[in-house]
């Protein structure tokens, strides 16, 4: 169902799927184009979710998605401040973090009870990644107070900065941190998968989903003990 969420600078969309009550998985797509290419994997995940008994939602954070707010009008710390308030909204039930890519950044100070990211990536390793896209695009960087556009997306200098800055790390709490078994970085699990994120366009891998739904409503009744 579609669901909706108040916070400082408007109303934004909440998609949801599962029970009326249990804890929920408040997920975090990836930034910028990133989240168009994982859009259609979440809400398969989600559905997944369901079928286990856990319910989810997806919330349309401010300059994603269909919010009304342009991605050029908003900075890292207002769509941290949407995600504390989407997850105010469901303040009545036990909400879980969960962050794909770089929507691992959005999380860091929102009051979850566990956090479990997919492939988690840094700002700066987000930003070098976004800088080698407006390069080969012939996109014009940002400087100190010009905007960059990458893949369509307008960013302010500010917005840049943040995310330059952003980490992963996170209040004290529980974190799982699952990746695909050809990511050489540290995590809890290695799983089989390809990047969907890297695909020129949108995919959906239905064995990763199913293995990652798995694993998420393992780790959340583990949390909720």
């Amino acid at each position: 169902m579609i669901d909706w969420y108040d916070w400082s600078g408007g109303r934004e969309a909440m998609l949801r799927f599962g029970p009326a009550t249990g804890p929920v998985v408040l997920v975090a797509l990836p930034l910028f184009e990133e989240a168009n290419r994982t859009r259609t994997f979440a809400a398969a995940l989600m559905r997944l979710l369901a079928g286990r008994g856990i319910a989810s939602a997806l919330p349309d954070l401010p300059g994603t998605g269909e919010s009304l707010t342009q991605i050029e009008e908003t900075t890292l710390s207002e769509m941290r401040a949407a995600m504390g308030a989407a997850v105010d909204h469901l303040g009545a039930r036990r909400v879980h973090a969960c962050g794909i890519r770089s929507g691992a950044l959005l999380d860091p100070h929102a009051f979850v009870r566990a956090r479990w990211h997919f492939s988690p990536v840094e700002g700066e390793v987000l930003m070098t990644e976004l800088l080698r896209i407006a390069q080969a695009g012939k996109s014009s960087p940002a400087s100190d107070d010009a905007p960059m556009l990458v893949g369509g997306n307008l960013l302010t200098a500010a917005m840049v900065a943040e995310l330059k800055a952003a980490t992963t790390d996170a209040d004290p709490g529980p974190l799982r941190i699952v990746r695909l078994d050809s990511d050489p970085r540290p995590a809890d699990r290695k799983v089989p998968g390809v990047p969907l994120w890297r695909r020129a366009e949108p995919g959906h891998d239905p064995a990763l989903a199913a293995l990652l739904a798995d694993d998420i409503a393992a780790w959340v009744r583990a949390c909720e003990g």
